[in-house]
């Protein structure tokens, strides 16, 4: 679905230019199989993905919750993949628990890959999620305190994408 890595880029100057750790929190309905790839035995990068499961979604082969690392990344990687049909509740829930492991991960950076295919109306994602849910997470996220590098990736239903950005962002 893209050429470059925009995420897997944006980690790698703020390691680069801090030395610091970061966080990836990709949010949008498909699993990044790229970005895991890339930072699947570094531990300088702590990849924690919310998809769709895939059993059902692409890519299919990766995304599997027992997926975590290896040697030095071992540990810094954490799938969590969702039911078809999961409302703003289920969600949340979810999402709470990627920001555990990114609040008990050090480094003050988090680059978001904000994908709204998760919307109830997207024509290519399954989950159920409202306009309303899309400000919560974010605030969520911001609550964390850490510096956000924003990326907006997954969207098709374009009616919607300006409103849930904006409820995001907010």
């Amino acid at each position: 679905y893209c050429f470059f890595n925009n995420a897997a880029i944006a980690a790698q100057a703020v390691v680069a230019a801090t030395g610091e750790r970061v966080s990836i929190l990709d949010v949008d309905v498909h699993h990044g199989n790229g970005t895991q790839q890339i930072f699947w035995r570094r531990g300088d990068v702590l990849y924690v993905s919310l998809h769709a499961h895939p059993e059902r979604q692409y890519p299919f082969f990766l995304g599997w919750p027992d997926e975590t690392g290896e040697g030095e990344g071992s540990g810094a990687n954490l799938n969590l993949p969702l039911r078809a049909g999961i409302d703003d509740d289920g969600y949340l829930v979810a999402l709470d628990r990627g920001l555990e492991a990114i609040a008990a991960t050090p480094g003050d950076a988090i680059v978001v890959s904000l994908g709204f295919d998760t919307y109830g109306n997207d024509p290519i994602g399954d989950f159920a999620l409202t306009t309303a849910v899309y400000h919560e997470c974010g605030r969520r996220v911001a609550a964390l305190g850490r510096r956000l590098v924003i990326l907006q990736e997954g969207g098709y239903h374009r009616p919607s994408l300006g409103a849930n950005a904006r409820a995001w962002l907010r």
